[in-house]
Formats: C-alpha cells, sequence, structure tokens
C-alpha cells in the first residue's frame, strides 16, 4: 500500500519535471527499486523522505542527461512525448460535467507548478501533496528545514497569484 501511493505521487512529480510519461514511470521504478536495495533496514518512517530524496535525485540525473544530449547533437527530441497525464487523474466514476471541470482545474494546477523554480516545486508539492512534515522534507530535498519554510512561503505565494490571475480571466 505503502509504495503503491509513494509510485503514484512520485510519478506525478517526475512527469511535471521530465514532461514524458514513460520515462516519468522509470524514474520511479527506478527509486523504488533503489530504496529497497539500500534501504529495506531502515525503519517505514524514514522510507517516504528518502524515497522523495532518490526521485529528486534521479530526476536531476535525467535532466542533466536531457542537457548533455541537447548540447551533444539531437540525439532526443525533448517535445515528443510531451503530455498531461495529470487530466488522467480525475475520479473516473465522476459525471462527465465533474470529469471536464476536474480536467481543466487540474491543467491550470499543473501549469501553475510548472511556472515554479524547481526547489519551490519540490517544496511545495512533498509539504502539500505528500503532506511531510518540514524536518522531512528537509531531508528529502538536503537542506535545512529553514530553507524548506521559505521555499513553501514562496510557492504559495507564486501559486496563489498565478491561479488568481488565470481564474480572473476567465479560465
Amino acid at each position: 500500500m505503502l509504495f503503491r501511493d509513494l509510485h503514484t505521487r512520485g510519478y506525478r512529480m517526475a512527469l511535471l519535471d521530465l514532461r514524458d510519461s514513460a520515462l516519468a514511470w522509470d524514474v520511479v521504478q527506478e527509486t523504488s527499486e533503489a530504496l529497497l536495495r539500500h534501504y529495506a533496514q531502515h525503519p517505514v518512517a524514514e522510507l517516504v523522505p528518502l524515497f522523495y530524496s532518490i526521485l529528486r535525485n534521479r530526476i536531476r540525473d535525467q535532466q542533466r542527461r536531457f542537457r548533455l544530449e541537447k548540447f551533444l547533437g539531437p540525439w532526443r527530441d525533448q517535445a515528443e512525448g510531451m503530455e498531461s497525464d495529470l487530466e488522467g487523474a480525475v475520479d473516473p466514476s465522476a459525471g462527465p460535467e465533474a470529469r471536464a471541470s476536474g480536467q481543466e482545474l487540474g491543467a491550470h494546477i499543473e501549469w501553475a507548478l510548472a511556472q515554479l523554480p524547481v526547489r519551490q516545486r519540490e517544496a511545495f508539492l512533498l509539504r502539500e501533496w505528500e503532506q511531510l512534515s518540514v524536518e522531512e522534507t528537509a531531508l528529502a530535498m538536503a537542506c535545512s528545514p529553514g530553507s524548506v519554510k521559505v521555499h513553501h512561503f514562496r510557492a504559495l505565494r507564486k501559486l496563489r497569484s498565478l491561479l488568481a490571475d488565470r481564474f480572473e480571466e476567465g479560465l
């Protein structure tokens, strides 16, 4: 149960940064394997922040590969495979109107999250979506609790502004 929830939420985080659903799933799978291989003996309470710490590092590694490929030549077109799988996260048992509204809202939230700097997005997702404590988030992000608080505050302020502007425009 723990890993199923971590996979789903980790996938959403990876997808926001990598913009490729297959690659995001691969990164999440590699993260889970590394967690089990190296940290299986750790207490369960430590596994969640460790998972996100490993995931963050794997995402950064993949982004470095993207930059290297871009620098060395067009081996991989980053525009290919860009899709918004967060829209598919809407409850399928809801009616068509509710699904359409949820997909529209999901698209706006995804857009706003993509506008955030990486560290602010990480802090927001770990604190708000994953409900990690400040200390767990600091461990996952490899920074101080004070830094987590600053990044989280700035993310909230920017998201409020972006989404308010978007809704004032009539979506």
